[in-house]
Parts: C-alpha cells; sequence; structure tokens
C-alpha cells in the first residue's frame, strides 16, 4: 500500500462523508417540507423517482468514466452537481403548484441522484486501489467500514435535515448544505492531484456489459436485496408514523436517523460478528444463510402488524412491536448489504474496479427506483402492512439469485 494512494483515499473518503451528510439531509427536508405541503405519499415517491432513475444512468456510465479518466474527475463532479441541486431547490418559484412544482423537484433530484453515484462510486472504488490485495480479511473490513459509517453518517444527516428545517426553514437549510459542499470540494480541489483509479489498458464498450458470473448473480440480488428495504422505507414508514401513530416531525426525523445510525454501525462491525467470512467462499454462504433469516424477519414482522391492524386499544403496542421488528430488520440487513458490498470488490479485477462497482451499484439504483415507486403506491392504496409483505417477496428472490454464486469462477464472464 503506497502512501500517496493511502492519503488519496483518506480524501475521497472525506469528501463523501461530507456529502452524505448532506444527501441525508436533503432527503428529510424534501419528504417533510412537501408532506407538510400536502403531499400524497404517491407524490412524495415520485418526487424521489428522477433521483434514482439518474442514479442508474450514473453507476452505469460512471463507472467507465473513472476507469478511463480516474476517480479525481467523478468526485468533484459529483460535488459540484450536489451544490447545483441544493442551489435549483432553494430557487423553487413560488408560483409553481401541482404537476409543475412535482416536475421542478425531481428534476433537481435528479441532479442530487447523480451526485451521490458519482461521489459514493469514488470513494469504494477506491478501497480495492489501497488494500493489498492478497488480505481478504482486511478487504472485508475497509469496506464494510466504509459502507457503514456512510449508512451512519446519512442517518445523522436525516436528522441534520430535520433540525434545519425546523430552526432556518428550507430554502436557509439549502444554502447552508451548499456553502458546506463548495467547502469540502475546495479542499478536494487542493488535496487530489493523482489519478487514482485510472485504468492502464484502454476501456471498450463491451466493458460496461461483460461482466463476471458471480458480478451479475450479485448485481441481480442486489436489485431486490434493496428494494425490499425502500419499498416501506422510503414513504411507507414516515408517512404510517405521521398519519396513523401520531408522531412529529422531529420524533420521525430522529428515529429515521436513529435507525439509519445503528443499520451504519452494524454494517461497519460486521466483520468482527462473522469471524469465519473473512474468505470470499465464508462469504458466499453467509450471504445465503443471512438473506434467509432476513426475509423471516420481515414475515413475522408482517404477521404481527396484520393482526393487530385496526384494534385501536393496542395501537400504541403495535407501534411499539413495528419499531422493535424494524430495529431486527435493520441490524440482519445491515450484514446481508455489508456481505454483498464485500464480494463485489473481491470479485472485481484490480485495473478496472471502478467499471464492476458502477455496474453492481446500477442494479442498487434499479433496486431503489423499483422500492422508492412501490413505497408510494402499495401505500396510498393497501397501507403499510402490504409493503412489508412486497419486502418479504423481494428479500426472497435476492437469496435465489444468491445460490449460483461460486468462488473459483472469477474469470469467467457471462
Amino acid at each position: 500500500m503506497q502512501n500517496n494512494d493511502t492519503k488519496n483515499y483518506a480524501v475521497v473518503t472525506a469528501a463523501y462523508w461530507g456529502f452524505t451528510l448532506t444527501d441525508g439531509a436533503l432527503r428529510m427536508l424534501v419528504l417533510l417540507h412537501f408532506h407538510g405541503l400536502g403531499y400524497s405519499p404517491l407524490d412524495l415517491a415520485f418526487l424521489f423517482l428522477l433521483y434514482e432513475v439518474m442514479g442508474i444512468v450514473t453507476n452505469f456510465v460512471g463507472g467507465w468514466v473513472g476507469a478511463r479518466f480516474g476517480l479525481r474527475v467523478t468526485l468533484f463532479s459529483g460535488l459540484g452537481l450536489q451544490v447545483a441541486a441544493l442551489l435549483m431547490l432553494s430557487a423553487l418559484p413560488n408560483s409553481l403548484v401541482g404537476a409543475a412544482s412535482v416536475i421542478y423537484v425531481m428534476s433537481a433530484q435528479g441532479l442530487s441522484g447523480i451526485a451521490k453515484d458519482l461521489t459514493k462510486m469514488s470513494s469504494k472504488s477506491a478501497v480495492k486501489l489501497v488494500v493489498n490485495e492478497s488480505g481478504e480479511g482486511l478487504l472485508f473490513k475497509w469496506v464494510s467500514r466504509l459502507t457503514g459509517s456512510k449508512n451512519a453518517l446519512k442517518g445523522l444527516g436525516f436528522f441534520i435535515g430535520g433540525a434545519l428545517l425546523e430552526a432556518i426553514g428550507f430554502a436557509g437549510s439549502l444554502y447552508t448544505m451548499a456553502a458546506a459542499l463548495l467547502l469540502v470540494l475546495g479542499v478536494c480541489w487542493t488535496s487530489l492531484k493523482s489519478d487514482l483509479g485510472k485504468a492502464s489498458s484502454k476501456i471498450r464498450g463491451k466493458d460496461l456489459f461483460s461482466k463476471t458470473r458471480e458480478i451479475n448473480y450479485l448485481s441481480a440480488a442486489r436489485i431486490f436485496l434493496f428494494a425490499s428495504r425502500d419499498v416501506w422505507f422510503v414513504v411507507g414508514l414516515p408517512v404510517f408514523l405521521a398519519s396513523e401513530a401520531g408522531w412529529s416531525f422531529d420524533q420521525i426525523g430522529g428515529f429515521m436517523a436513529l435507525w439509519i445510525i445503528g443499520y451504519g454501525t452494524a454494517q461497519a462491525l460486521v466483520p468482527n460478528f462473522l469471524r469465519k467470512t473473512k474468505e470470499s467462499e465464508g462469504a458466499i454462504l453467509a450471504a445465503k444463510i443471512w438473506g434467509t433469516i432476513l426475509m423471516f424477519s420481515v414475515i413475522i414482522l408482517a404477521t404481527g402488524l396484520a393482526v393487530t391492524k385496526g384494534d385501536t386499544a393496542i395501537s400504541f403496542n403495535r407501534t411499539i412491536f413495528l419499531i422493535v421488528g424494524l430495529i431486527a430488520f435493520g441490524l440482519i440487513f445491515a450484514i446481508n448489504s455489508a456481505l454483498h458490498s464485500y464480494l463485489i470488490v473481491a470479485f472485481s479485477d484490480h485495473d478496472k474496479v471502478a467499471l464492476n462497482v458502477g455496474f453492481y451499484y446500477t442494479a442498487n439504483a434499479i433496486g431503489r427506483l423499483v422500492g422508492t415507486l412501490l413505497s408510494g403506491l402499495i401505500y396510498q392504496y393497501f397501507g403499510l402492512v402490504y409493503c412489508l409483505i412486497a419486502s418479504a417477496i423481494m428479500v426472497a428472490l435476492a437469496v435465489i439469485l444468491t445460490l449460483p454464486l461460486k468462488r473459483n469462477s472469477q474469470t469467467s464472464a457471462v
């Protein structure tokens, strides 16, 4: 591991952390602000739709850009676009109402989606470049800690977003975050000089599609894994807590922040918990086992909520049951996500890691897109229980797609 690469990785990671705080805060700002303006659950889902669509495109093309021009380009582009998205939202005209307002906010969120995935791909690709390839246990730790810290900071961003909205309003919050990100961009511009992640060989167009068998299966599983979370988390849960449980915006933002922070912390600690998964083969088996456990946890949660539905005498206990169930889901989901994130990096060729990470997180973005849309649609017409039923089905599909994974076919392209 060269000192210069380690320094570059530290700069990229610090920038990713700063970006993640604003990304979490922005999501909570948009959700709570427009829910307060009377937007329906389906309208709220549409606000985040282009964010996820652009994430799909960005991850797919961004992997090629990172491998062709280096991660410095993708990082700076991501930070700059997030500043533009924040300023665009702050300039939302008061004259825009209804569909026009939704389209405007969707467009700003689309810019933010591009920014998020350019920045994320830069940081996650950098891990492979600075960790000794022979030490898979070390790679597992670094990937898990990076992913876990990101999610913990995103949760903190949820809390910051709710607090800023209460303290200085929607536009003031956006200006504050844009100024902070400009500072981060300035520091990165002066500190990061080398072309970290630039491929030594020519990147061909077919390299965007030609992946190993493992990467294809992992990517497909990732679609359903993240759809299983967002189908209840993005719209269904916060609207349920506001409209049925009677929680305030501060309480909702605080709980979702704590949930994400706990999930991220658990994710960072996964390598210490799963000591027998230091090699890829052990991680593959663990992914199958923990995916099955996650599926049954969602089934139990959905069943419990369905049994108590409509019973006002136990509505408080029903909410407590939901909270406890979601905490359990978060811990088990963290293990699954950490295992998947590690495996995609472990199966990637060192010289073209940005391509494979970009392709994999394209699948991640597809899953979030599907989950986000279904979260608003299913909740509006059927309620939270059916969001959880959909989640259980998606987890089952993710588990099925991990069954063919094997350690020894890294070079067998599909």
